[in-house]
């Protein structure tokens, strides 16, 4: 078996992990599509699995849609530069936050305080957006294998490939 050439570039991994913005979205058999915003993020080292972290409450249509299709589509953005890069890929675990996740999600959440602070907005609006019990949030791993530079400018649209 050939190995897959990496997807994501250094940078856009240090992006991903350091906790920006991200949507994520899927579909229906119909393609109808149904789309949250996460609660917190993390990638892997070397960009081949990331997980998001949604709200199961605020999610269930977007839950239905990954339990029935596997298909995922998650765009990281900063909101600042508006650097921003979408994956799509296949869900391959399901799973209810656990305790080991607290870290990482008080991490992104104070990067998001962080960013968000950036464009005006202080901590309570980032606390209000992603407020969410860990009981409440289900984790969702993906293989990324697509991505695309989604900068607004004329690269916007264009596949990543790290080689």
């Amino acid at each position: 078996m050939i190995a897959q050439a990496p997807l994501l570039s250094p940078e856009h991994v240090a992006m991903i992990d350091k906790g920006v913005s991200a949507i994520v979205a899927s579909r229906n058999a119909a393609n109808r599509p149904s789309l949250m915003r996460a609660v917190g993020t993390a990638i892997s080292p070397d960009g081949a699995e990331i997980t998001v972290f949604l709200s199961r409450t605020q999610s269930r249509q977007l839950l239905q849609d990954v339990a029935a299709t596997g298909e995922l589509a998650v765009v990281f953005s900063e909101p600042l530069s508006h650097r921003t890069v979408q994956v799509k890929g296949r869900a391959q675990e399901l799973r209810p936050a656990a305790e080991s996740d607290r870290p990482l999600l008080r991490r992104y959440l104070a990067s998001m305080e962080y960013e968000v602070s950036c464009v005006g907005f202080d901590a309570r609006f980032v606390r209000a957006m992603l407020g969410c019990t860990l009981e409440d949030m289900v984790a969702i791993r993906l293989r990324p294998s697509q991505a695309f530079d989604q900068t607004p400018g004329p690269r916007a649209g264009s596949p990543l490939n790290a080689a």
